[in-house]
């Protein structure tokens, strides 16, 4: 087995602090020679640490020169990791740390389990990929989104060959190239973490800084502008068109800003036991049987579901689910729902966030 160290220089324009002491972390990667843990190997783990002594991050690679090194290399990197409170990988809890598991049972090495706590970069993203824009949820892609460029132009997929191909020539353009692979792929690892900036976003109450109802003419329908602020800064803008809700989002900075069309006139309120209700057919709107049994048998009707209605006129916030009641439609089956605004409504930090989460996600 070769062990490589070396310090090295990694500006990082995402807080560290976060997610920890820098000497608690630990950023991995692995090469392999095949996707499967039974059929193949782990030839070479690298690994970025912080060097509390000399105020340094290293950079330390394993590479196993031989087939039978592999063991060798798996304990070392165990009992290194072993020292690390959280480990940083990226899309490691679906292929890394299983493998680097199964081929520790295949050589009866005594590791069950990765001993720091698990840091998936890749499923931290994942939830924000259509939101991003994101192509796919490859390490290239998102350094591509963040306008990071690498070295290396080979995929870990194209190197097992190389690998193969080192172990019977020895040849050191070769090993250099296994190396650099590595070596990018953890720089690729390192600076990718601005990313965490949208999950740090929007998985954490958002502040509304503002809110502004305007009319781009008297004959349009009105708008509802909202701005967000958030301590976390965002290294990419996204936008998201007008199509959810009618709504239209930008992300740039440390703001989120969002306008929301409105609805303005008449909307039904739909009382829930219909069965405790007259419909009045002229007055077009329903009262309880408490009352109605006052009204002439042959200006009411018994309610049913939908009829059973009052109505409202205002100036109403469209949501994809109720956030609060009372819920006004324009139909009993319609299926975007309202509820009557006025400036106080989202000025309540669980509905306010609630609703941002349906224009963001959905849901």
């Amino acid at each position: 087995m070769t062990t490589l160290q070396s310090p090295i220089d990694f500006p990082c324009a995402y807080p560290l602090k976060r997610l920890g002491p820098y000497e608690s972390l630990l950023f991995f990667d692995i090469e392999t020679t095949g996707f499967s843990a039974e059929t193949s190997q782990v030839y070479l783990i690298g690994c970025i640490f912080y060097n509390a002594s000399t105020a340094r991050w290293n950079l330390i690679q394993w590479f196993a020169d031989t087939p039978e090194s592999e063991i060798d290399l798996l304990n070392t990197f165990f009992r290194f990791s072993s020292g690390y409170q959280t480990a940083i990988h990226f899309n490691g809890d679906s292929f890394d740390i299983p493998f680097l598991l199964k081929r520790c049972l295949k050589h009866g090495l005594p590791w069950i389990s990765i001993q720091p706590d698990s840091l998936d970069i890749y499923r931290k993203i994942r939830p924000y990929q259509s939101l991003l824009g994101l192509s796919s949820m490859k390490q290239k892609s998102i350094e591509e989104f963040l306008n990071i460029n690498r070295k290396d132009t080979a995929s870990g997929g194209q190197l097992i060959s190389v690998y193969e191909t080192y172990l019977l020539t020895k040849s050191q353009p070769l090993y250099k190239l296994l190396i650099l692979h590595n070596r990018d792929d953890l720089n690729g690892l390192f600076q990718i973490l601005p990313v965490l900036n949208y999950p740090d976003m929007f998985e954490q109450q958002l502040f509304l800084a503002s809110q502004t109802v305007s009319r781009p003419s008297p004959e349009e329908p009105p708008f509802l502008d909202l701005v967000y602020e958030s301590p976390c800064t965002l290294p990419v803008p996204f936008q998201i068109p007008g199509t959810f809700l009618h709504s239209q989002i930008l992300g740039s900075g440390s703001s989120l800003f969002c306008r929301i069309l409105l609805f303005q006139g008449e909307l039904k309120y739909f009382y829930p036991n219909y069965k405790d209700y007259y419909y009045l057919p002229c007055e077009d709107t329903a009262i309880h049987k408490s009352v109605g049994t006052y009204v002439s048998g042959n200006a009411r009707k018994k309610a049913t579901a939908k009829t059973c209605y009052t109505k409202k006129s205002g100036l109403f916030l469209p949501q994809k689910t109720p956030l609060s009641q009372p819920v006004f439609r324009e139909e009993y089956n319609s299926s975007i729902s309202y509820l009557l605004y006025d400036k106080s409504l989202l000025l309540d930090a669980k509905l306010g966030n609630a609703f941002l989460r349906q224009l963001l996600f959905g849901y």
